[in-house]
């Protein structure tokens, strides 16, 4: 324990159980070598025009285009310039609108494409965005201008920004949804990107409120039909909020240290594994978050969990799963469960007035040693007990910043490698990265209950046998990476997305410390993590067999004063980059089978 203590009493935070997590900014991007030398880049790798011109042809109709098209975008761009190709060519997709290439699924093109948008439309069903389809849209002039391009004129005079609109035009969005996605989202973001916006902007909001109000008075005209068709979305909006309610006891599908029961639950179709996948938050979010989130992930139903039945930490958190529910089995030896069992010392000192046997979620700071001398000041004016007011204060003190008792009057914050403890990582866990004290317990405060989360990864043991391949996103210290090797499954492959380099070196030096035999690759931006590298890593490894992560919860959790908005918050919405990733590796797999 700190006696001392650090970080801050100011923070004004509920501290019931929520994470605060402060984002990071990065500015490097890791790049992956090309899929093909003969096609990315200047042509060199190309024995001759007549094979560059082949592969090149080879390339594109490889990713779901015609010839004729190919053929003719390279003519009007040269063979150099493949980004200036590819861009014709998803322009040519947008514009063509043919019923054929909507069926496809195909994989490899551009989420920009047509084919990529009709198939995402498709496989969803319950499209929320089908409850408006009869408003107002595209103003009809704009829409001739736009539409009806002569076939042999160039398409590729229109401006990428127009070829946005013009696809979201054709998906059924209007033009301020589509305008209003761009402002907020920037003109460089994909079509999967923007259509996730609008769609938090419908759904997880009581109302439309990133909408401009001519868009809202659209719907105070005369026309009945419009006002039906709103007054129904608005129902099934709070009914679908309504639908999700938090448990109490919250054990999910059952803890180790309670009597199992019999649960029994169905998957959708598309939601079955493999790949599987195993998505977290926190639990205690705005209203209507856990049911956009369940609804993104194949409506699967959230298992809530509280991990003081793992530990002697309370953590309430999230998670969103297709793996198998029977035959889980915990983590040995058992850690302890209650404060006294995890520092026995502690027994000592600890007054008969403080009642808690459980410490509070970690969080990502402490409570300075201002604060510690306070409450000893406080207490030594007393011989016997203090006053039931002065007890009141320290408790609160001591629930907040989990503090303990070292001494007689004398509380402490914990050290990092008590709270690693608590969390189920290896002692010093987080000094392999050569960091401060200040960021040990931020990294620490953001990341998982290993315990808890090797329960429910415990199913995977014999599943996998001879190992495992995983993506990793929104990594963090690498909670599922030791979850999985204190479970004995071999990490073969181990594609980890974090955007906090202090957090890959950490997750580095414990791969490195653990004598890992796989292979573990490190990004820095799960924005930057198209299709084309999915494509390519799958092609090398043969697929995962794992899809984890965690997103932001900046903008979800109770003790962040910033902001409160919900999966439409700067950070939080990156949990729309998680679905946007695990679709495409199961699209990606699907076409390989």
């Amino acid at each position: 324990m700190d006696v001392n203590g650090s970080g801050s009493e100011s923070l004004d935070w509920n501290t019931d159980d929520e994470v605060d997590i402060r984002s990071e900014t990065e500015t490097s991007h890791p790049t992956l070598p090309t899929l093909s030398g003969a096609i990315i880049g200047n042509g060199e790798a190309s024995t001759s025009n007549c094979a560059s011109r082949t592969m090149l042809i080879a390339h594109f109709v490889g990713m779901g285009f015609s010839d004729k098209l190919v053929s003719k975008a390279i003519d009007e761009n040269g063979e150099g310039d493949t980004e200036s190709i590819l861009n014709t060519l998803l322009t040519y997709s947008s514009l063509e609108n043919s019923p054929e290439d909507e069926e496809q699924c195909n994989i490899n093109s551009d989420p920009s494409s047509s084919d990529f948008n009709e198939t995402f439309v498709d496989d969803y069903n319950d499209n929320f965005l089908d409850d408006d389809s009869d408003a107002d849209s595209w103003g009809e002039n704009e829409v001739e201008v736009k539409i009806k391009t002569e076939p042999d004129s160039t398409p590729a005079t229109l401006s990428e920004k127009d070829n946005k609109l013009l696809a979201l035009a054709s998906m059924g969005y209007t033009r301020e949804e589509a305008s209003t996605a761009m402002e907020r989202c920037g003109q460089e973001a994909s079509i999967l990107v923007l259509t996730d916006f609008i769609c938090a902007a419908q759904v997880a909001r009581e109302q439309d409120c990133y909408l401009p109000e001519e868009t809202k008075r659209i719907y105070n005209g005369s026309n009945p039909m419009k006002k039906r068709k709103l007054i129904e979305m608005c129902k099934k909006k709070v009914g679908a909020e309504d639908t999700i309610r938090l448990p109490n006891p919250m054990i999910g599908f059952g803890v180790p240290s309670q009597p199992l029961e019999d649960f029994r639950r169905s998957l959708p179709e598309a939601a079955k594994g493999p790949p599987y996948f195993y998505y977290e938050n926190v639990a205690l979010a705005p209203k209507g978050v856990w049911d956009t989130i369940s609804r993104f992930l194949y409506e699967i139903e959230p298992e809530f969990v509280d991990s003081k039945y793992f530990s002697a930490t309370a953590r309430k958190r999230g998670y969103v799963h297709n793996l198998p529910i029977k035959n889980r089995f915990p983590l040995i030896p058992l850690p302890p469960l209650t404060i006294h069992q995890a520092f026995p010392l502690t027994r000592k000192w600890w007054p008969a007035w403080d009642p808690r046997d459980k410490l509070n979620c970690i969080q990502t700071a402490i409570g300075s040693a201002k604060l510690t001398e306070r409450i000893r000041s406080a207490l030594e004016r007393y011989d016997n007990d203090p006053p039931e007011s002065v007890q009141k204060f320290v408790i609160e003190q001591c629930r907040k910043w989990n503090l303990v008792w070292v001494g007689r009057n004398k509380v402490a914050p914990l050290e990092p490698d008590e709270v690693e403890m608590l969390l189920g990582f290896p002692k010093n866990h987080t000094r392999g990265g050569g960091i401060s004290r200040t960021d040990r317990y931020k990294s620490l405060g953001n990341s998982f209950q290993v315990d808890t989360v090797a329960y429910h990864l415990s199913v995977l043991k014999d599943i996998f046998p001879n190992g495992i391949n995983m993506l990793s996103l929104f990594s963090g210290i690498g909670g599922a990476e030791v979850a999985l090797h204190r479970l004995g499954i071999k990490l073969k492959n181990v594609v980890s997305i974090e955007k906090s380099k202090v957090n890959r070196d950490i997750v580095r030096s414990w791969w490195e410390q653990t004598n890992q035999t796989g292979n573990l690759i490190d990004f820095d931006d799960v924005q930057q993590f198209d299709v084309d590298r999915v494509v390519q890593i799958i092609n090398n490894i043969g697929g995962f067999d794992l899809v984890v992560g965690g997103s932001p919860c900046n903008n979800l959790a109770g003790s962040n004063r910033v902001s409160r908005d919900g999966l439409e918050g700067k950070e939080s919405a990156l949990f729309y980059d998680y679905f946007r990733i695990l679709d495409l590796v199961k699209c990606v797999m699907r076409s390989r089978e």
